[in-house]
C-alpha cells in the first residue's frame, strides 16, 4: 500500500510540476516504473511493442461487446480503448497516448505488471507455478494479466468497489477436482469466477463494455452463486436471469 501510494504522488507532483514549468515532457521523462517505462508518445499508425503494452493496459475499454486485439498496432480501436481510459480517469481526451496517459498507468500498476487492485496470488490458489494446464504457464500467466486490466477498468466503472476472485487459474487436476467443464476457460488463465460487494446480476451487465467475450451468471447452469468471465475465441454471453 505504501508503494502504490508512492507512484500515485511521484505521479501527481511531475504532472504539477510540468505545469509550473510550462514544459511538455515526453514520454520517456515520466519515471522509471518497475513494471515498464515508455520512452516516446504513441498515436494512431504506429506500431511496436511499447505499443502493445499500451493494449494491454486499455485492454478493458473496447467498447460495448468488442474485443482490443494485442497486435501491437496502434489502429483506430486502440485510439478509441485510449479515449475511453483517458475519459474514465479525467484525462485529456485525444487518443494520443503521452505522460499524462502513462503516468495513470504506472499509478495503476505494481512491479509485476499486474493493476494494483488484483494479483497473480488471488488468481492462482491452485498451482503456484501456472502448470498443468490447457496452455504453457507463461501463457496462463500472460492471459490472466490481461483479463486483470480488464477487471481493474470494470472496478473502476462500478465505482471501484472490491470484485472479489473466487477461482482463477486452475490445472486439469484442479479443474476436475471442482467439477469444471472441459474446455473452462479457467484452463487458459484468463477465466475467472467473480463475488463481492455486487450483484451478480451487475457484474454480469458491466461484463459487457469490458473485453470480455465469455460470461456465464444466473440462471445458467451452476452459475448461480457467481459470474463467470472469461475470453472464447466467439462471444458466448450466457445470464438468462441477468437478461443476457
Amino acid at each position: 500500500m505504501i508503494r502504490r501510494l508512492g507512484r500515485i504522488l511521484a505521479a501527481l507532483a511531475l504532472t504539477a510540476a510540468t505545469t509550473l514549468v510550462g514544459v511538455t515532457l515526453t514520454a520517456g521523462a515520466a519515471h522509471a516504473d518497475g513494471c515498464y517505462t515508455w520512452g516516446r508518445t504513441l498515436s494512431q499508425g504506429m506500431s511496436g511493442e511499447d505499443v502493445r503494452q499500451l493494449q494491454i493496459r486499455v485492454s478493458g475499454y473496447p467498447g460495448y461487446g468488442a474485443v482490443l486485439g494485442l497486435d501491437g498496432v496502434y489502429g483506430a480501436a486502440t485510439r478509441s480503448a485510449v479515449i475511453r481510459f483517458q475519459q474514465a480517469y479525467g484525462l485529456s481526451a485525444d487518443g494520443v497516448a503521452g505522460t499524462q496517459t502513462f503516468n495513470k498507468i504506472y499509478a495503476l500498476q505494481d512491479d509485476d505488471c499486474t493493476p494494483v487492485n488484483f494479483t497473480y496470488a488471488e488468481w492462482n490458489r491452485c498451482n503456484s507455478d501456472w502448470s498443468g494446464g490447457a496452455v504453457s504457464a507463461s501463457t496462463a500467466r500472460f492471459n490472466a494479466r490481461v483479463s486483470m486490466w480488464k477487471l481493474q477498468a470494470m472496478r473502476h466503472a462500478m465505482g471501484d468497489q472490491l470484485i472479489q476472485i473466487s477461482s482463477g487459474f486452475r490445472s486439469y487436476a484442479c479443474n476436475n477436482a471442482v467439477g469444471g467443464a472441459a474446455n473452462s476457460r479457467h484452463l487458459y488463465g484468463d477465466g475467472v469466477d467473480l463475488v463481492g460487494s455486487h450483484s451478480l446480476c451487475r457484474l454480469a451487465q458491466q461484463a459487457r463494455y469490458h473485453g470480455f467475450s465469455n460470461i456465464l451468471g444466473p440462471g445458467y447452469p451452476g452459475h448461480d452463486d457467481h459470474t463467470h468471465v472469461g475470453n472464447t475465441p466467439s462471444r458466448s454471453w450466457s445470464a438468462p436471469t441477468c437478461g443476457i
